[in-house]
Parts: C-alpha cells; sequence; structure tokens
C-alpha cells in the first residue's frame, strides 16, 4: 500500500464519515471513494460496510486497521522528531493560562504537542490575576491564553481562538442572584471587586468597568488580585465580579451564583507571546491550539 492510501484508510476507518474523512484529509470525497474501492479490489474484500445513513469496518477492514495503526504511528513518531529538529524544536515551551477553561484547551493542545514532540518539555500554569503580563515580560512564560483586551507594542496578540458569554458572579442571597439575566446598567446595584496590580487600564475598562454604558457609576467593593480571593469576597457577600458564563461550570460552590448579562459584548480569549522571542515552539503549539479550539 502507498502512503496516501494508507492515510485515507485509516482516516476514514477513525471517522466512519466520508464528509469529516474528506475534510480531514483535504481530498474530494470522490477521491476517498476511489481509493477505498481500489484497495477492496485489490485485496479482495470489502473493507467498509456503507449505508445511506451509515458507514462501518467489516471484519477484514477492522484487522487491516489494527495491522496498519502501529507502523503508522511509528513512521508519524519518526517524521516528527525529525521535522522537530529541523526546526529546532528539542527545547522546552512553558504556557501559561489565564482561567481555568483555558486551562482545558493548553492541556488538551500541551496533548497533541508531546505526541509529535516527545523530546520537547512543555510546562503549564496559571497566570495571576494581579499580574496579567508580567511572567511573559519576565521570560517566565512564553506564551499565553488569556482573555482579551491585550494591546501592547512587546506583545503579539495571537488568534482569537474562542469567545465565551460573559456573566457576573454574585452572591447566593443577593437580589440579583435570582434573575434570569442582567443588564450592564444593573451594576449599579452591586459593587465589583476591586482588582489590584499590574493590570492595564483598558483592560479593566473592559472587564470591570467604572460606569454602565449610560455612565452611571459602577461601586467598588474590596481589593483583591487573585481568584481565590475574588470569589472568597464575593462568597461573603462583599460584591460581585464579572466573569465567563462558563465560570459556573468551574467555580460552582453554594453560596455564590453565576448571571448572564443578556446586553454585554462575548469575552474573547486569544494566545499571546513576547513579539522578540516568536520561536518555533511557539508556531508549533498555536497551531496546535487553533485546531484544537475549531473542533469546539
Amino acid at each position: 500500500m502507498e502512503r496516501h492510501e494508507i492515510e485515507t484508510f485509516l482516516t476514514l476507518a477513525e471517522e466512519l464519515h466520508f464528509g469529516r474523512a474528506t475534510e480531514r484529509l483535504g481530498l474530494s470525497q470522490g477521491r476517498v471513494s476511489q481509493t477505498i474501492k481500489k484497495l477492496e479490489r485489490r485485496f479482495g474484500a470489502l473493507l467498509f460496510e456503507r449505508t445511506s445513513r451509515r458507514v462501518a469496518l467489516t471484519p477484514v477492514g477492522e484487522r487491516l486497521r489494527d495491522d496498519l495503526l502501529p507502523a503508522q504511528r511509528q513512521i508519524r513518531h519518526a517524521i516528527n522528531r525529525a521535522t522537530a529538529a529541523g526546526r529546532g524544536i528539542t527545547a522546552s515551551l512553558r504556557v501559561g493560562y489565564s482561567a481555568y477553561w483555558c486551562g482545558d484547551l493548553v492541556v488538551r493542545a500541551d496533548e497533541v504537542f508531546r505526541q509529535r514532540h516527545p523530546d520537547c518539555a512543555v510546562h503549564v500554569q496559571e497566570v495571576s490575576l494581579g499580574d496579567p503580563l508580567g511572567p511573559l515580560r519576565a521570560g517566565e512564560l512564553d506564551l499565553q491564553l488569556t482573555e482579551l483586551p491585550i494591546d501592547e507594542p512587546d506583545i503579539t496578540n495571537g488568534p482569537i481562538l474562542f469567545t465565551e458569554p460573559r456573566a457576573l458572579i454574585v452572591p447566593a442571597g443577593h437580589p440579583l442572584a435570582r434573575r434570569e439575566t442582567l443588564s450592564l446598567e444593573d451594576l449599579t446595584d452591586i459593587p465589583l471587586v476591586d482588582l489590584t496590580g499590574d493590570i492595564p487600564r483598558y483592560w479593566l475598562d473592559w472587564n470591570y468597568p467604572a460606569a454602565t454604558p449610560s455612565g452611571r457609576p459602577i461601586p467598588r467593593g474590596p481589593a483583591a488580585s487573585t481568584w481565590p480571593d475574588v470569589h472568597l469576597l464575593v462568597a461573603m457577600g462583599k460584591a460581585a465580579t464579572p466573569a465567563a458564563r462558563k465560570a459556573a461550570q468551574y467555580h460552582f460552590r453554594p453560596d455564590v451564583v453565576v448571571v448572564p448579562f443578556s446586553d454585554a459584548p462575548p469575552l474573547e480569549y486569544a494566545l499571546l507571546w513576547p513579539t522578540a522571542k516568536e520561536t518555533a515552539l511557539v508556531r508549533e503549539f498555536t497551531d496546535i491550539a487553533v485546531a484544537l479550539a475549531a473542533r469546539r
């Protein structure tokens, strides 16, 4: 079997769907179908059972898949090692994330990256809320996934990987906690946590605004610079904090409630890296993260 025949067969064997297989392979559906028919004629047996509703491997197809997969993995491993060496991908990569839902994607990208480049060590860590760009600038991180906006002359913004609806985390006993949705104008009814640290002013204006869209001032509560402290203040009934609506899945506790906004633009998340330190490592990890985010 030629390499393209192996790739076509194994991709269809994994997807069991001609449309998804052709998309992954970058081929036409007719080309994929012709390749499979050619293999079936060569082996004298059907490899797939095909109906208008489903595609399934035959026993012969299952045996061929199981025999080919180990060899394909070895070949890919050898190619990836050679490619990594040619690109200089033999060192280590340090990746940060600002929220748990960002961390999920970073960890998934890390797993794929390690499979492709087993000789490259990847270190993943959370970035402090009060110093979102400090580790990048200090050389402690090579790139990080965080919420926008970030507009700094020494920091490059990669592609936006995903967006999340915005919400407000409020104390469970507050009247706003009983609402189905909130408006940005409702922010006058409860103080927001006063974030402190080395945080860009424009980032605070976007995520922790001082006034509503109509210009009404938004009160400020106690100060905090870490997520644990922020959530403790909310749980104690001292203040509220804006967040992604997905926070409800990660910061569940009985004394807080996550209420979505009905009129707030979504939060955008992108990879960032120091402009002067863009490397093959950074580009490779970014490409993987973009591909994984697209599947979401």
